[in-house]
């Protein structure tokens, strides 16, 4: 003992860090928040570390590579000594970590502790929030199966629809205008380095802001908050009715702490890891890509959203929901802070929830898009390829092998997953039909990596064919003043 304390006192006179520390953990709280209710955010805190360990040891048999993934994480399932229990821990770890974030917003929200003058507190927690449901996403694409690859052109779909700057977003995110190598690469990134990163400085600004400013009191029925008086008041608690941190309120941090680590590793050994399905594959479009169960009522609301009203909801309600959140403590900063007087916000948080809870059970049977109940094997309709040439056949023939009818019709026939094609001529140039194939969008995945050049070709001319027969089909008008121009100049000048 003897020992080890000379050795803590060498480091600690280099150092210097067993002062702030010792100040850390016995700074005085109100008795009345040493309660179950305040254990959430060191919960967090601590599935938090969890994610870190776990996800160091995966990474370091994890290839981030769109052709290794794969079969990185199945050598993790069944080549590696408790592989499976490890990446089942990461797993199950990041779905208790947004529902701990989650209950403890709520239960900020509920207890006032978002008023002056713990404003940056909560902003800094809102940021933490997002940041967890970012680490989950860019977690799920991690395992790069048929799910994560369909969920990932999902979720670029939707950054593709913010004005200006969408396309910018979707090649960042993907390495350029398709999912391919460099795509699982950047998120990799993301997910071990960028949020990480992120997170732990976030997680210690928002500890320091505890430190400073104290743990919330219980609210107590008419004790409100002012400006001029709060801080005051808040001292004089402290020092009438306070206690030191450690070791007065620690305990039931640790106890709920151990007790979620427990509750993770029995999900993990009980339940097993999340995949991988079957390999990534773009082709096969009879899928069902529903994301992990904290995206499930964004998939349900999109799902049951006409598709007129997908993009209006996406670039409004989020935006506008974030926006509500970091101005809630400016716009209601003083004032009652117990729930019992604040019915209101009781009303919100129950509105929310069932909301949330509503939508998530609607997700086990929503569609993902309208019905898709076509089957490739129906041969293309006789009139669209009466009278075509031997390409355009051929483009006919790639058409109906690559399964494009399960998702769209032709002559009212086929799947309503994407818009029918019948008129596609008119709308789409040959440039644009080429860009839609190869580089895929909206909810439709690129085919760059499925169709040699000769392939796409040919279906890009038989695409040219789907136009009424008194309409024209589209042209780029800027090609044809060009050619036109050229036309008119003398042989031998300059074009």
């Amino acid at each position: 003992m003897r020992l080890i304390r000379n050795i803590g006192e060498w480091f600690d006179h280099r150092l210097q860090l067993a002062a702030p520390i010792r100040e850390a953990a016995q700074h005085p709280v109100p008795r009345s928040t040493a309660s179950w209710f305040y254990v959430f955010g060191s919960a967090a805190l601590t599935v938090f570390l969890l994610q870190v360990v776990t996800g160091i040891l995966l990474a370091l048999i994890y290839v981030p590579s769109a052709g290794e993934a794969w079969s990185s994480l199945q050598a993790l399932n069944h080549g590696v000594t408790l592989g499976w229990f490890i990446r089942a821990m990461h797993g199950w770890g990041s779905n208790f970590m947004v529902a701990i974030v989650l209950i403890h917003m709520a239960q900020v929200f509920l207890f006032g502790a978002y008023k002056f003058p713990r404003e940056l507190t909560w902003i800094l927690g809102v940021f933490l929030l997002l940041m967890t449901l970012g680490m989950a996403f860019t977690g799920q694409i991690m395992r790069f199966d048929q799910d994560a690859y369909w969920g990932l052109g999902i979720g670029a779909s939707i950054s593709s629809r913010v004005p200006i700057i969408g396309p910018a977003v979707v090649k960042l995110l993907l390495g350029g205008p398709i999912i391919a190598g460099a795509t699982l690469s950047r998120f990799f990134a993301l997910h071990v380095f960028v949020i990480p990163g992120m997170l732990m400085a976030f997680v210690g600004l928002h500890l320091l802001m505890v430190l400073k400013l104290g743990i919330n009191e219980w609210p107590m029925p008419g004790r409100v908050v002012k400006r001029a008086t709060y801080e005051r008041d808040y001292h004089d608690l402290t020092k009438q009715d306070g206690a030191p941190f450690f070791p007065y309120a620690i305990w039931k941090d640790l106890f709920f702490a151990a007790f979620i680590i427990l509750a993770i590793a029995a999900c993990a050994y009980y339940f097993g890891p999340f995949g991988p399905t079957g390999q990534p594959d773009p082709t096969i479009i009879q899928t069902a890509p529903k994301p992990d169960y904290f995206f499930l009522f964004l998939y349900a609301v999109l799902s049951l959203l006409p598709p007129s009203l997908e993009t209006p909801f996406l670039l409004i309600v989020p935006p506008v929901v974030i926006l509500a959140l970091i101005l809630l403590p400016f716009l209601s900063g003083e004032g009652e802070k117990s729930w019992k007087r604040r019915p209101i916000a009781v009303l919100a948080v129950l509105l929310i929830a069932i909301t949330l809870g509503t939508f998530t059970r609607l997700a086990q049977f929503a569609p993902w898009s309208p019905h898709m109940n076509a089957w490739s094997g129906d041969p293309v309709p006789e009139n669209f390829i009466h009278g075509t040439t031997a390409l355009e056949r051929q483009g006919a023939l790639v058409f109906q092998v690559k399964q494009c009818r399960n998702c769209h019709s032709l002559g009212d026939i086929g799947g309503q997953r994407g818009p029918a094609l019948d008129g596609v001529a008119v709308r789409l140039t040959q440039d644009q039909l080429i860009r839609q194939v190869i580089q895929g969008g909206g909810n439709m995945p690129a085919y760059a990596k499925n169709l040699s050049p000769a392939e796409t070709t040919a279906l890009v001319a038989f695409l040219e064919t789907l136009h009424p027969p008194k309409q024209a089909p589209a042209r780029d008008a800027s090609r044809e003043f060009v050619v036109g121009d050229n036309a008119q100049k003398s042989p031998g000048t300059q074009p």
